[in-house]
């Protein structure tokens, strides 16, 4: 009965109930927008650095990691492919040669890194080949190596689509050499950082020019079917290939691992600052409440309706103003994102600034279950905390003095 005459109590004065909860529904919309947009942004800037640059997991000989030189190479990296491509979970792997070079035209030249592939499997692990703007993937039989660059490492070397490019780097014995490339494609993801410096040429294409083994490595790649799985696929490759260093891609690139995790730790102090905000206005309300029901409350008291049911009464209607504007707001918030996150929000206009933070400018909003659940906690609490005071208020009413009150 007490939860009826509550609810019952808060639509007594309609229109001050409604403005309090149209101000928690449109607080929490914005708030659970932002959040999810947030959040979008940065699943998917994992996501394109897992599926465009560094894949789940890395192979590397250990030494290849403190000095990139051909000489510290993953021998046998074939054998290794073979057996691991066998692990539950794996999408797909790769063997590459990577090493820094010198990329020069005949107008410019900038410091690059070649990576040498086989294009059918790095189909599997990279999107490289869905992002080409001019050209073609390694499709083509041609007699002059093929190189691949970046649209904004042609615009650099005012290079294009035939150009020819000398590449200069050291061979497996320390010494320079030289080989000359065609551009044969012309790529762009959405990552600007990612795509000035790196080219891509065909594997066997730079084992020949610098004299490196063709069934060896200096990194094998593991694209998993679930992010999941790269914990267990670690493990696996360490029986595999016991003396390699084996890293997942919150190693490799731990700053991504931080954005989710700060991600976390700033929506909930976002949450946390609205509802406060929330809950002065509510407080407010309630206290307005009662000094218009001052003469009510006296005569409840004074016919023996204890403190206690008082006291309860103030704080449900406290939580149900709460509750009901945060369920709208939730429903709204919930319908928001569940519409752009099917196509997208394309902020265009601010593509390039986008990219050269290594975002996309196409962001697709996201917010995890979990996270409601989470609100709808905190929602209850801040509803608790900003009832006290108001039902202090009510509990030192004197019954005989409020009863003579003039509303």
């Amino acid at each position: 009965m007490l939860i009826a005459i509550a609810w019952r109590n808060i639509w007594r004065n309609k229109l001050r109930s409604l403005v309090v909860i149209l101000a928690v529904m449109l607080g929490l919309f914005g708030t659970l927008f932002m959040i999810a947009l947030s959040y979008g942004m940065v699943e998917q800037k994992i996501a394109d650095s897992v599926n465009n640059e560094i894949s789940h997991i890395q192979l590397h000989n250990p030494d290849f990691l403190q000095d990139n030189s051909l000489r510290y190479s993953i021998r046998n990296a074939d054998s290794i492919l073979t057996t691991a491509s066998g692990i539950s979970g794996v999408k797909g792997i790769s063997s590459r040669i990577k090493t820094a070079a010198m990329a020069s035209t005949a107008n410019t030249g900038t410091g690059v890194i070649v990576n040498g592939i086989e294009p059918s499997l790095e189909m599997q692990v990279t999107n490289i080949h869905r992002f080409l703007v001019d050209g073609n993937y390694f499709e083509k039989e041609s007699r002059t190596p093929q190189i691949l660059i970046s649209f904004k490492l042609a615009t650099k070397l005012k290079a294009k689509l035939g150009s020819r490019i000398v590449l200069t780097v050291q061979n497996t014995d320390g010494e320079l050499v030289y080989g000359l490339f065609r551009v044969t494609g012309i790529y762009k993801t959405t990552n600007a950082m990612f795509d000035e410096p790196n080219v891509f040429v065909i594997k066997q294409d730079l084992a020949e020019l610098t004299g490196f083994g063709l069934k060896d490595a200096t990194e094998i790649a593991v694209l998993m079917d679930k992010t999941e799985e790269t914990d267990r696929a670690v493990m696996e490759l360490g029986k595999i290939a016991p003396g390699l260093s084996i890293l997942p891609w919150n190693i490799l690139e731990p700053t991504l691992k931080m954005m989710a995790s700060m991600m976390d730790q700033f929506s909930y102090f976002l949450l946390g600052i609205i509802l406060a905000a929330m809950a002065f206005g509510i407080v407010n309300t309630m206290l307005m409440s009662i000094l218009e029901r001052t003469r009510e409350l006296g005569m409840l008291m004074s016919v023996g309706m204890n403190k206690k049911k008082i006291f309860y009464m103030i704080m449900l209607e406290t939580i149900f103003l709460a509750l009901v504007g945060t369920a709208a707001g939730v429903a709204i918030s919930a319908v928001t994102i569940s519409a752009t996150s099917r196509h997208g929000i394309n902020f265009a206009k601010w593509a390039e600034g986008f990219e050269s933070l290594g975002y996309s400018s196409l962001v697709y909003p996201t917010i995890y279950q979990s996270f409601y659940v989470g609100l709808a906690i905190m929602v209850i609490i801040t509803a608790i905390l900003a009832s006290l005071y108001p039902a202090r208020k009510a509990l030192r009413l004197n019954p005989a003095e409020a009863v003579r009150h003039e509303a």
